[in-house]
């Protein structure tokens, strides 16, 4: 089943995180080998007040909702998800032990190969306690 269209601007429900210290401790998997991600001493050394949270690590706000995909349930199917890459713009350093919100508007809806593969994309925008935009 195709993603609908008509699902291209639907803003999807706000979920909020608090960014604890160990719950996602960085890996060198994910290429975080900085040792300001991981060693509280060596932040503070670098200026920080206290462990950034590192860039990769917003995508995982949204999946704090019960349902990451619950848009898709009433404009398609979700049975085959697939991530296809992220990229963020950072107006600012977040440290953990912050709470951060995302809200995700769905900006485009596509298909290829005569409409058996569909894909989407969306535009994320994460916030501070403040309001203050902390990536888009």
């Amino acid at each position: 089943m195709a993603v609908d269209p008509t699902a291209i601007g639907t803003v999807l429900e706000p979920v909020s995180m608090d960014i604890e210290r160990g719950r996602w401790p960085p890996s060198p998997r994910d290429g975080q080998r900085d040792p300001i991600y991981s060693d509280l001493d060596a932040a503070k050394n670098a200026g920080h007040r206290d462990l950034p949270v590192p860039p990769t690590f917003l995508f995982a706000i949204e999946l704090e909702l019960p349902d990451p995909f619950q848009w898709g349930l009433t404009s398609g199917s979700t049975a085959y998800v697939l991530h296809g890459g992220q990229d963020f713009t950072y107006h600012a350093w977040r440290m953990r032990c912050e709470r951060l919100t995302a809200t995700s508007t769905i900006a485009d809806v596509y298909s290829k190969r005569g409409g058996a593969w569909s894909s989407s994309s969306r535009r994320p925008r994460s916030t501070d306690e403040s309001g203050s935009p902390v990536a888009s």
